[in-house]
């Protein structure tokens, strides 16, 4: 079976091979996003402790860091996907 932190090695290639092969600016942007987004698979994989409890729980914890840092990663993709895409519309209309 296929585990979290290969799984997102894979989505990462298939983002590298779709803004390597893609010459449409809006399509690299959405090839850029699905690389983080393997990025994000492959840490919450890399976090993820097999039988782990809450923090608080004084048995076997399971450290929030990378599941909050990777919620904060998605946040900033968000808003750094938004602005591409509107500096790409702008870029197409002329600055008129």
């Amino acid at each position: 079976m296929i585990n979290a932190e290969t799984a997102g090695i894979i989505v990462m290639l298939i983002g590298l091979y779709g803004l390597i092969s893609k010459e449409n600016p809006i399509k690299q942007v959405l090839s850029i996003n699905v690389i983080s987004l393997g990025l994000v698979l492959f840490f919450i994989g890399a976090g993820y402790v097999e039988g782990g409890s809450f923090p608080i729980m004084p048995s076997n914890p399971v450290d929030p860091l990378p599941a909050t840092l990777m919620l904060t990663t998605l946040v900033v993709d968000v808003a750094i996907t938004a602005l591409a895409l509107a500096m790409i519309l702008r870029i197409g209309r002329g600055w008129a």
